[in-house]
């Protein structure tokens, strides 16, 4: 799936880095059901957002949750 949406390969079980601009520096890791995400967001943005877009939908393949659904499972996390 993030060859389709970034044309980078890898395997998201170890764990893989890329680089997407106006996104950053992502890190990604499968942990049994969860998908942990770790961005550290570039220096310089763009105002292009569909890559916004792009990233949501690509989000949304992987998890099956819309971004308003993935914000509140965040915050029920972060109560807890």
């Amino acid at each position: 799936m993030i060859k389709k949406y970034f044309n980078i390969e890898g395997d998201v079980n170890a764990g893989i880095e890329f680089f997407v601009e106006n996104i950053g520096k992502i890190y990604m890791k499968k942990s049994r059901n969860n998908l942990i995400v770790d961005i550290i967001p570039p220096e310089k943005i763009v105002n292009d957002y569909s890559i916004i877009k792009k990233w949501n939908n690509f989000l949304f393949e992987a998890t099956g949750r819309t971004a308003k659904e993935r914000k509140k499972m965040m915050d029920k996390e972060i109560k807890k």
